[in-house]
């Protein structure tokens, strides 16, 4: 996956602000499948472009 391929990616040093104001991963349960980061991504992609979330790209997570 290209560094930053679209204008919603989050730079390394957003990342690392946001990472610890999100709630800690759940123990219960099983493991996640996807990284919180892409999940992030993924989420502020759709905000940012309006699109609807089965038309976002294929490398996001269902």
């Amino acid at each position: 996956m290209p560094d930053r391929p679209y204008p919603s990616d989050l730079s390394d040093a957003e990342w690392t602000a946001l990472e610890p104001l999100l709630p800690p991963p759940c123990r219960l349960g099983r493991p996640p499948k996807w990284p919180r980061r892409v999940m992030a991504e993924a989420i502020f992609h759709l905000v940012r472009s309006g699109c609807a979330w089965r038309m976002r790209p294929r490398h996001f997570p269902p």
